[in-house]
């Protein structure tokens, strides 16, 4: 059978469907993902001096600010980003009462902006901006509208930090908590590009004990012995397909 077609029937028999998401379900809203041959991971290190997972790290946040938000402010943020089929699809799911949660390794704030209200964000997002010092809270407009390359709290004077999870920095219990009760719970699980290499999020695909998991991913995953259905194609071109089918 049609690997689409399978994913539809287990979509269709399915009303507690956790979906778990990561750089690809971004990639048709022109937002480039990491590892893949035009990935982030592969810019040129001497375009800005150092390798851009040092530059994504908490180390290099806290002694070269002015360099990490040189890249950060280039490379991170898409504010003018809209949400692709793929977004709008899970949105749809949640609202017919599918799809019950979406976890995300993405900090883009696309879910959100398609309709999700349920999502469990690992990463952080580019939206939340904390004072490193007094802990204010800045909007995004605040980084971007900076007269300064490094934005500074207005009240106290000190750095302001995005609210992402840099490389060397824990992910946040209580989302990590929900997450493991959402998957461990889930009767189906759909997977929607992520390459599953980065830890501690990977790892919560262990907790998936069911028989209903869809993969829909363009490149081989550590993962893929775990999948019922497995679909290589791009995640906005299927989710839209299987709405369609679905009716909703």
């Amino acid at each position: 059978m049609d690997p689409i077609r399978q994913a539809l029937e287990i979509i269709r028999s399915s009303d507690n469907i956790v979906a778990f998401t990561g750089a690809g379900a971004s990639t048709e809203s022109n937002i480039p993902d990491f590892r893949s041959d035009k990935g982030l991971y592969k810019k040129e290190e001497k375009e800005y001096g150092f390798p851009p997972e040092v530059m994504l790290s908490h180390s290099f946040f806290i002694k070269y600010p002015d360099k990490f938000y040189q890249f950060y402010r280039k490379e991170i943020i898409h504010k003018d980003a809209l949400p692709n089929p793929c977004h709008i699809a899970l949105a749809k799911l949640e609202d017919v009462g599918k799809v019950k949660a979406i976890i995300t390794q993405n900090i883009d704030g696309l879910h959100q902006r398609a309709g999700s209200r349920n999502v469990l964000e690992l990463h952080g997002s580019i939206y939340r901006n904390y004072c490193v010092s007094c802990k204010k809270f800045f909007e995004l407009d605040y980084i971007i509208n900076s007269e300064e390359l490094v934005p500074r709290c207005d009240r106290c004077g000190n750095i302001v930090k995005p609210d992402v999870v840099l490389y060397e920095e824990p992910l946040d219990p209580n989302i990590l908590e929900d997450s493991i009760t959402y998957i461990s719970e889930a009767d189906c699980l759909i997977i929607i590009g992520t390459s599953l290499i980065v830890y501690p999020a990977a790892g919560l695909i262990e907790y998936y004990k069911k028989n209903k998991l869809i993969m829909i991913n363009k490149t081989p995953t550590p993962y893929d012995w775990k999948a019922n259905v497995i679909i290589r194609e791009n995640a906005g071109i299927v989710m839209k397909k299987i709405l369609e089918e679905l009716g909703v």
